[in-house]
């Protein structure tokens, strides 16, 4: 990324840990010349378009935003975040346009980072609001906002790593600031959230910064004193520290072991929270002198170690092997402390150059930010889980810090977790959501087909809760729907309102499409009946005040509109006949009901069907049952269920004329000594006497068989012969109609 003209930039040790380059020295082609001439023209482009924006505006601890746009793009530069991320830290104090304007200003790139970093600033916008009570809306945008700033977070690492610089930037400039207030803000800001973060991004160069600008000014008698007490050692512990150097330097070479020490300066936050964390005075402390090794390879790792505890005695218990076991934020490093010259303690820490550069700047040194840097692919997505992951654990780090990261944390991570696809995008769903949650945020079509999910890699059930950092894998059907168990709410399927929503709008949907199927077929054969199919279905749902076909005809699948208002509706009654015209009889005489033969009194040409109970024939007596949505039910007059039925609702009814030409439904047992051929004998009797046999059940047991028909009969005597000639089949025992 760097020009070869434009050396990377160099740290100066010290207490505290500061990049070269003062505030008001850093100019524009500084920056540029850190790039390439492409890259160059980027930085150029974004500080023409911001500086002149902000020029003579100044930040509440009253450093010139200007000089804090350079001076923060400088680190950003220092980190190796390359040209676009450059830009972009000299484009935040000007970036409130759209994202659209932004774009076209500056590009894709350095707009969306822009961007990203400026919502982050909706941290520092709770700074004072701990204790103030917003409006639900307000709280809501903020909520929202704080989300967008978490997801631009994971979604390009180069956002938070901004952010940082831009708050140690900050951190820089009101430590002398007489505004006490600013500087007590940004302070505690950074020990409770941006420190804790650089620690678990493992970028060492700002949590010692941020930590130590911090402990300066929140805590300055106990910083002055340990500066101070650091101070008075220095000669005597810096010609130590050289005596250490030479020797293991002497014997490390002796040994065939290329490598590198130096001293170590530590900062004084670090010495403070270890003097708090042991219980113990400064001079108790043995990282106080301490000296690095950088070796090549991890085997020179473990030989250094070895020649240290050889050339002088280990302390107890003050060993840690990061190398083997690293800390969650990737941290590798071997770490010892010895007796060394004089009988005083020493540090050493032993690690490979790599190691080095990966403590030093964290996800920095190893993320890929080159243009033309591959994103996707099965390592992107790795690297893209292993990120988020990082991010995420950052709750942990602030779970007791103040009331500020107390009320960030309340508000952003425990109600929202965020989960990963396959190719690395970042997810955020509510907390406790399932695989089914995903696949619906995802897309509603691949929610309706999920039917199971990979969980890292593993098959979980659909109503696993998912957890921060996880990946998530769904497997669809091809075409399908959702379950119903997936609203039942104590199987735990479904977490998201939004979800559950469209769950119930694709079975109301399904219900829809079948009520509207069920009253096609119940109309279209109620104008087929009445000989009027040419009507249009628009037309007849007009006639009864449906504005919608659709509607009407859900309606009446449903049941909810009865045949007697079809009837109305396809064959209005006559208007009223003039008053010199004889009126028209009160009641019309009794009609067959729609071409059965059967005659319901008082009700002209009503649809009816027999009932299944009793299956009446003639000459059976009859009596009709009004239904809802069935026309009238016809009963034997002497079946046991019409004693049980609404009386308002029998009407009479008899056989007509033309009963004579119908046929209608009976059921009949056979039973009989199981033989073969005994089932061809019985139907050669219905073909003898033209009975047609719609339904047929045989069963044998024991030797016995038993039989049921459902045959067309013309009447009771058909019926009769029919059950005569049965019996004289052979073997037969009894038939009878079944009652």
């Amino acid at each position: 990324m760097a020009a070869k003209s434009a050396p990377r930039l160099k740290l100066v040790a010290g207490p505290v840990k500061t990049f070269v380059g003062a505030a008001d020295t850093v100019t524009v082609e500084t920056l540029a010349a850190c790039c390439d001439a492409v890259g160059g023209a980027r930085v150029r482009t974004a500080a023409d378009w911001a500086l002149p924006r902000v020029a003579g505006q100044a930040l509440p601890g009253g450093e010139p935003v200007e000089s804090h746009a350079l001076a923060t793009a400088l680190m950003v530069a220092d980190l190796g975040l390359g040209p676009d991320a450059v830009a972009a830290a000299i484009a935040i104090p000007a970036a409130t346009l759209p994202e659209a304007e932004l774009t076209a200003v500056l590009g894709a790139d350095v707009a969306r980072l822009a961007l990203g970093v400026a919502r982050m600033r909706t941290i520092e916008s709770l700074s004072g609001r701990a204790h103030t009570r917003l409006a639900v809306d307000a709280r809501a945008r903020e909520l929202e906002n704080l989300r967008k700033m978490l997801l631009a977070m994971v979604e390009d690492p180069r956002v938070v790593l901004i952010k940082l610089a831009d708050h140690t930037q900050t951190l820089r400039a009101v430590v002398k600031s007489a505004d006490t207030a600013a500087r007590t803000a940004a302070a505690q800001l950074a020990l409770d959230l941006f420190a804790p973060l650089a620690n678990r991004l493992g970028v060492w160069q700002l949590k010692w910064e941020l930590e130590d600008l911090a402990f300066r000014v929140l805590e300055p008698e106990v910083y002055q004193g340990l500066a101070r007490r650091l101070d008075e050692k220095r000669g005597d512990r810096e010609r130590y520290i050289a005596q250490v150097i030479a020797t293991l330097e002497a014997e490390l070479k002796d040994n065939g072991i290329r490598a590198e020490v130096s001293g170590r300066p530590k900062h004084i936050h670090s010495i403070w929270k270890k003097m708090q964390r042991k219980g113990v005075d400064f001079e108790a402390l043995y990282d106080v002198r301490a000296v690095r090794v950088l070796v090549d390879d991890v085997k020179d790792c473990y030989a250094a170690l070895g020649l240290v505890h050889h050339q002088w005695t280990p302390i107890p218990r003050e060993f840690d092997d990061y190398i083997a076991k690293p800390k969650a934020n990737d941290y590798r490093s071997l770490h010892t402390a010895v007796i060394g010259p004089e009988g005083k303690a020493v540090e050493v820490q032993i690690r490979t150059r790599e190691m080095h550069q990966a403590s030093e700047l964290g996800v920095a040194a190893h993320w890929r930010y080159k243009e033309g840097a591959a994103r996707g692919g099965r390592r992107g997505a790795d690297e893209r889980t292993a990120w988020l992951r990082q991010v995420l654990d950052w709750r942990h780090d602030v779970a007791d810090a103040g009331e500020l990261a107390s009320e960030f944390k309340t508000r952003l991570l425990d109600d929202t977790i965020y989960v990963l696809t396959p190719e690395g995008q970042v997810i955020d769903l509510p907390a406790g959501a399932t695989p089914v949650d995903f696949a619906y945020h995802v897309h509603s079509g691949l929610g309706h087909r999920c039917r199971g999910a990979k969980v890292d890699g593993v098959m979980v059930p659909l109503n696993t809760r998912l957890k921060n950092g996880q990946q998530v894998e769904i497997l669809a059907a091809k075409t399908g729907g959702p379950s119903r168990d997936w609203l039942n709410a104590s199987l735990g399927y479904l977490q998201s309102p939004s979800a559950r929503s469209r769950v119930r709008q694709w079975f109301n949907r399904q219900n829809l499409e079948h009520a509207v199927a069920q009253g096609r077929t119940v109309v279209e054969k109620e104008l087929a009946r009445r000989g009027a199919t040419a009507m249009p279905l628009d037309r007849l749902a007009r006639a009864l005040d449906y504005e919608k076909t659709e509607a009407f005809l859900a309606d009446v699948g449903r049941g909810k509109l009865g045949p007697r208002a079809l009837e109305l509706a396809i064959e209005p009654p006559a208007e009223a006949a003039p008053a010199d015209e004889a009126p028209r009889p009160a009641r019309r005489p009794a009609k067959p009901a729609g071409g059965s033969g059967i005659l319901v009194v008082g009700v002209d040409k009503l649809m009816t069907v027999t009932a299944r109970c009793c299956k009446p024939a003639p000459p059976d007596g009859i009596v009709g049952f009004v239904t809802r949505g069935r026309g009238v039910t016809i009963h034997r007059a002497d079946c046991a269920n019409v004693a049980r039925l609404d009386r308002d609702r029998l009407m009479p009814a008899g056989w007509g004329e033309r009963a004579a030409e119908a046929v209608f439904p009976a059921d009949i047992e056979v039973e009989a000594e199981d033989r073969t051929g005994l089932l061809r004998d019985i139907t050669e009797v219905f073909t003898r006497e033209r009975i047609n046999v719609t339904a047929t059940n045989t069963a044998s047991r024991d030797l016995r068989a038993r039989m049921r028909f459902t045959i067309e009969i013309a009447d009771r005597a058909q019926l009769s012969r029919v059950l005569t000639e049965i019996r004289r089949v052979r073997g037969v025992v009894r038939a009878a109609k079944r009652s």
